[in-house]
């Protein structure tokens, strides 16, 4: 088998109606995806809670996360990455209008619970 390489910068979809996700592999219990934002926010009052840590690494634009514990906004640039420890509440509070966001997720299911899916609050999935 030859490996294939692609550039996860181009070509982007138009995410400038609806986020983007791609998952880039997948095996049990591991989920890595590409997604592309172009000015979506989480609807308001909803908040992540995944049942998965998530890794996050912006490629590309930038974002805004908020958390509920502690309550703070924390602005994302290219290079930034943060860890969503499994029910962690948090949602996007912003991402750049002006250009696409796009984001490298891990999803990793946590040893000391059995695999499940995404857990989200009010039955939406939102941005990331």
């Amino acid at each position: 088998m030859t490996p294939s390489v692609r550039n996860l910068l181009r070509p982007l979809p138009d995410a400038r109606s609806a986020e983007q996700f791609e998952a880039l592999f997948e095996r049990p219990g591991l989920r890595v995806e590409r997604i592309v934002s172009q000015g979506q926010s989480s609807p308001p009052g909803f908040w992540y809670e995944q049942a998965q840590d998530e890794w996050v690494l912006v490629l590309a634009g930038s974002a805004v996360l908020r958390f509920e514990e502690p309550a703070r906004a924390v602005p994302l640039a290219v290079g930034d990455s943060v860890m969503l420890p499994a029910g962690m509440r948090h949602r996007v509070e912003s991402t750049d209008a002006g250009r696409p966001t796009v984001w490298l997720a891990i999803h990793v299911d946590r040893r000391d619970a059995a695999p499940s899916d995404d857990r989200v609050l009010d039955g939406q999935r939102a941005a990331t």
